[in-house]
């Protein structure tokens, strides 16, 4: 008799998570419907977009391929994406390896760790024109970068005005304003490890090194990854810092391609073309996305 009387209280169940279920979805729907026009129709729009000849104003035509033959034959597209991967290829080992340091510094409890977690952080919610502000200052030709390089009898001229040395500035900028994340993430996984075999390995005579590299660093693994797929689009995307402190100059030697997608866009109205760039970068950031994941996410 046990069984029949159980069956309605399982339906009474179901009935009552079907509608919390439709209580949930109505709360959500205009979150995903602000979400829909504010995020993929935009993205939707300009994958059209670059397939089109279009003009603030104008009509808009359809041109299949002819913005892609167009990229192809831009020398300033060309010299962007040079830039674009000089400034992944240096920022974004040093965001990870400042990342990992950081928060292998900050594992360990030890008086006012809580104030050095915190002040690590501190850059990454600092608003980069204010950084921008700052370090143009500090890489002037009579700021204090160029006065330390004259002390110690090296060239002392603004870093950002020289055609070489203007993308490892920037590099180093983006990294002391991000790696403050990756730490936090670092640190998150690196409090979850059991200190077991640490702690066995120390026994045995293992050096810091050895535990690290044989122990800790196989156990990153995960984290490595999600930091470098970020981190790497976020240098593909990087305008703001670029803007604020160069311009893309001198002479485009920091002009990246989302600097030539806003002129297009922004400064010649020529839509068309700059949603063109966008979808290259789109693709561009996928496929590397995909060869991490293929190389080093394999097994995650």
């Amino acid at each position: 008799m046990a069984v029949p009387a159980q069956l309605p209280a399982r339906r009474a169940r179901r009935v009552i998570a079907r509608r919390e279920a439709r209580w949930g979805l109505l709360f959500v729907l205009p979150a995903f419907l602000l979400f829909l026009a504010f995020r993929f129709g935009p993205a939707i729009a300009g994958l059209v977009l670059g397939f089109m000849d279009y003009t603030i104003g104008g009509d808009a035509q359809w041109t299949g391929l002819e913005n892609a033959r167009r990229l192809a034959d831009d020398p300033v597209f060309w010299q962007a994406l040079r830039v674009t991967v000089g400034y992944t290829v240096l920022y974004v080992p040093l965001t990870v390896a400042a990342s990992v340091g950081l928060a292998l510094l900050v594992r360990r409890g030890f008086r006012g760790v809580g104030f050095f977690r915190s002040v690590f952080f501190l850059p990454v919610v600092t608003s980069l024109v204010l950084v921008a502000t700052i370090f143009s200052w500090v890489f002037s030709s009579g700021g204090p970068w160029s006065r330390i390089l004259g002390w110690v009898g090296l060239p002392d001229d603004s870093w950002l005005a020289s055609s070489t040395l203007v993308l490892p500035a920037l590099a180093l900028i983006g990294v002391w304003s991000h790696f403050g994340y990756g730490m936090l993430i670092v640190l998150a996984r690196l409090q979850d490890l059991p200190r077991e075999q640490e702690e066995a390995a120390l026994t045995d005579g293992a050096g810091a090194w050895q535990r690290f590299r044989f122990i800790v660093l196989p156990q990153l693994k995960p984290v490595l990854f999600f930091l470098l797929v970020i981190e790497t689009t976020a240098s593909f995307q990087v305008f703001d810092l670029v803007y604020a402190m160069t311009g893309g100059g001198p002479a485009r030697a920091s002009y990246t391609l989302v600097m030539a997608l806003y002129d297009q866009g922004f400064k010649y109205f020529d839509l068309g073309y700059a949603s063109a760039i966008g979808v290259a970068l789109f693709v561009m950031t996928l496929v590397v996305a995909l060869i991490q994941r293929l190389t080093l996410g394999r097994d995650n």
